[in-house]
């Protein structure tokens, strides 16, 4: 009996702290740090998602604290613990250089659940409360740098550039693989559609310098002639860059064509909204949700924004719907390696197989880093 007893209590006690974990509705509290603010794209585009997921889950903005310009030193520690102090269940931080100082707030809070866009450590920290994110938004720069390709087409065929004028230049922040793989992605979806395309990227070693951002895409315009341009950095400066000289751009995490109405052709972004919902229902039932995840097309965590007919080249919106089938499917792998060579050569890599590089299967932090023929980089590395 005794023993009878003792399984019965450990089973009311295993129920009782199942019920515990779960949260209601209206006591759930959900925390959004930002490395910059609403002004920014990058961070907007967090913002607007989280705020999306919390209208479809029936959670109220109140119970969102956002904390916005918060650096990638202690201060996003600060913020965390602010915000476990203040009754957070769920803590989002939105930037790469966030990683070692929320890892150190989920030791702190094992009972808060923590997630992070773009990093990689989640899965070595051995914290069951710590979670990396991204998304297969390579896959949206292949399509939005093949409605680019197309637009190099169409100024080829009415003689505004020849074959060998199809320069594309590439503002960068950093030399990351994320940005590596980001500029290669949208490289690879020009070629699709404009073989003799080819590339040039320089990096502002800063997510968000808005100068930096537009003195470097005038730089690639006036001293190497590119007659397009994408970016992945986080302000307005390089679209801007290109509305004052007449260039086509090709944008990121926003539409820029309130900024550049007759330059701004499409942009690529990941909606963060499916990913967040889901993190925030699991944290709500008391339910475990995946440590390391990057969601794809499929998901719908990897858009478009809508195709500004005023740029874009007869036929775009049908041909890239066909591509983004394509790569919905997975009949089209956007680093096919069939399409590109490293200094004359297929690459061999421990995660090319099947004929293609397998990008953000084994972590979601993007991992492809090969310097690919064709493009050409300012910082003297490849």
């Amino acid at each position: 009996m005794k023993k009878i007893a003792s399984v019965l209590l450990v089973l009311a006690m295993l129920l009782c702290c199942a019920a515990s974990a779960e949260i209601a509705k209206e006591d759930m509290k959900i925390g959004l740090i930002c490395l910059h603010d609403e002004n920014m794209g990058y961070d907007a585009n967090f913002i607007d998602s989280m705020k999306a997921a919390l209208e479809n889950l029936g959670i109220d903005e109140s119970q969102l604290i956002i904390k916005t310009n918060i650096p990638e030193d202690q201060g996003c520690y600060d913020a965390a613990v602010d915000m476990a102090e203040s009754g957070c269940k769920y803590i989002f931080a939105d930037s790469f250089g966030h990683e070692d100082y929320i890892i150190l707030a989920a030791q702190e809070y094992p009972e808060i659940q923590f997630s992070h866009a773009t990093g990689f450590q989640a899965a070595g920290s051995g914290l069951d409360n710590m979670h990396n994110a991204f998304a297969h938004i390579y896959q949206g720069r292949f399509a939005a740098g093949y409605a680019a390709g197309l637009k190099l087409n169409e100024m080829i065929e009415k003689g505004e550039i020849t074959e060998d004028q199809a320069v594309v230049g590439y503002v960068g922040a950093f030399p990351y693989a994320e940005v590596i793989s980001g500029y290669t992605s949208t490289f690879l979806g020009i070629r699709h559609a404009c073989p003799s395309a080819t590339m040039v990227v320089t990096f502002t070693n800063s997510w968000g310098d808005l100068g930096m951002e537009q003195e470097a895409a005038n730089a690639l315009i006036a001293q190497y002639h590119c007659v397009l341009m994408s970016e992945h950095a986080d302000t307005v400066g390089a679209p801007t860059a290109c509305e004052d000289n007449g260039v086509p751009n090709v944008g990121y995490n926003i539409d820029f064509t309130a900024v550049a109405p007759n330059t701004a052709l499409i942009s690529s972004k990941i909606n963060w909204t499916p990913y967040m919902q889901m993190a925030i229902e699991a944290t709500m039932k008391g339910e475990s949700f995946p440590t390391d995840i990057a969601l794809g097309m499929a998901d719908g965590a990897v858009e478009l924004t809508e195709l500004n007919p005023n740029v874009a080249a007869e036929g775009t919106v049908e041909k890239v719907q066909e591509v983004l089938a394509q790569l919905e499917s997975g009949e089209l792998q956007v680093f096919d390696t069939s399409t590109f060579t490293v200094n004359g050569e297929v690459p061999e890599n421990e995660h090319i197989y099947d004929g293609y590089f397998h990008e953000s299967e084994t972590s979601s932090a993007p991992y492809f880093d090969l310097n690919i023929d064709g493009i050409t980089r300012l910082d003297n590395q490849g």
